[in-house]
């Protein structure tokens, strides 16, 4: 049986197709808000970086500032009876503040990452074509993205940022609880299984109808 000519690509929707279709652009002021939000990380990272420069050349605030935003604890003070009564002052930049900081850097770095392909693939796959065919610039991935493939390096790009996360929680270990460990792993090892799930799904949706 054959199949009706396609119309042309200038056929004129009807009015209420055209206005479901143009809802997408409801979707543009969501993309604009997502590039604010990359510009605050940005700050935050320089903020960031400027306190570890200013740490490194001896400047006690910004060590200050970095300590209380990491969270880290010099050595605990204990009184007689062996309680925890205190913690003693961090005076100098040591190595594992320095790895923290810069693994906080890394995170704020992928999780920009993430948003840019957030926005460029999301408007691209969801809103409008942008047309950069040829450009010099354009992402290598984007050339090859859609719904699916935008699912799957969404979910490798969440477990970068998670993998991250629970580095710094193992490397400043005696400053969190027991619990906050055994649960930053079990939900690193969900973040796993799902983007192993999602990939799978990918995977079985992508066999041609009769493949075994």
């Amino acid at each position: 049986m054959a199949h009706p000519p396609p119309p042309p690509a200038n056929a004129k929707l009807p009015p209420l197709p055209n206005l479901i279709f143009a809802s997408r652009w409801l979707q543009l002021p969501l993309y604009l808000g997502l590039i604010l939000a990359q510009a605050v990380y940005v700050f935050h990272f320089w903020v960031e970086l400027v306190h570890l420069i200013e740490a490194a050349m001896g400047n006690a605030g910004a060590l200050e500032k970095l300590v209380s935003s990491l969270g880290y604890k010099g050595a605990a003070i204990l009184d007689a009876s062996g309680k925890t009564i205190g913690y003693e002052p961090i005076r100098q930049l040591g190595e594992t503040i320095i790895m923290l900081v810069v693994l906080g850097l890394i995170d704020v770095v992928m999780i920009s990452n993430l948003l840019i392909m957030v926005i460029v693939g999301g408007y691209e796959t969801f809103v409008s074509r942008m047309r950069l065919e040829g450009h010099p610039d354009q992402p290598e991935w984007l050339s090859h993205v859609n719904a699916s493939v935008l699912k799957v390096k969404l979910a490798t790009a969440i477990i970068g940022i998670s993998s991250i996360h629970l580095l710094k929680t193992f490397i400043n270990a005696a400053n969190y609880d027991e619990k906050v460990l055994i649960w930053q792993t079990l939900i690193h090892v969900a973040f796993l299984f799902s983007a192993l799930a999602i990939a799978m799904a990918d995977r079985l949706m992508a066999r041609a109808p009769g493949e075994h």
